[in-house]
Order: C-alpha cells, then sequence, then structure tokens
C-alpha cells in the first residue's frame, strides 16, 4: 500500500507545509509537521505495519505538534485583543 512508504509522508508534509504558507494560522503546520515525523520514523525503521497504526502515529504526533505550536506562538496568558477600529465606522 503506498501509504507505508516513507516517501509518501515526508511529501505531504511538504505539501501540508507549503500551503500553511497560502493559508497561515498554524493551521495546518501541526499536520505537516505530524507527517514529517512519522516518515521520518517510517524511514528509521521504527514504525512500520498497518495503515491504521500510521494513522494514529500522525494524529498523536499532528496532536503533539499542534500543542506545542499553540504553546510557542499561541496568545499569551493575560493577552487581549484590542480593536482599534470598527468595520462599521465610515
Amino acid at each position: 500500500m503506498l501509504w507505508q512508504h516513507w516517501w509518501v509522508w515526508m511529501i505531504a508534509g511538504a505539501v501540508l507545509g507549503i500551503l500553511e504558507v497560502v493559508i497561515p494560522g498554524f493551521i495546518l503546520l501541526g499536520f505537516a509537521i505530524g507527517a514529517g515525523l512519522t516518515g521520518l520514523l517510517l524511514w528509521l525503521g521504527l514504525l512500520g505495519g498497518s495503515v491504521a497504526l500510521l494513522v494514529l502515529v500522525f494524529a498523536i504526533l499532528s496532536l503533539a505538534a499542534w500543542l506545542a505550536l499553540r504553546r510557542v506562538a499561541g496568545v499569551r496568558r493575560g493577552q487581549v485583543k484590542l480593536w482599534d477600529r470598527d468595520i462599521n465606522d465610515n
């Protein structure tokens, strides 16, 4: 099956990383990191087997990457969004 090859995960991570540049906001970056790490684990021979296991590892790594990104680049504690312009003002 195609998803059991390491290079497929690396390409998926690169495509998601490129899409993150086009659609900013740390939405796809966690998935890109998760796919890249899954590909790295497959390349190193530490991971293998069924597609279900690969998807589970990808989901766990993506969630961990997203949480780490949220902690590093997310909203800081006590930070308040300040609005300086209203869309209804002329």
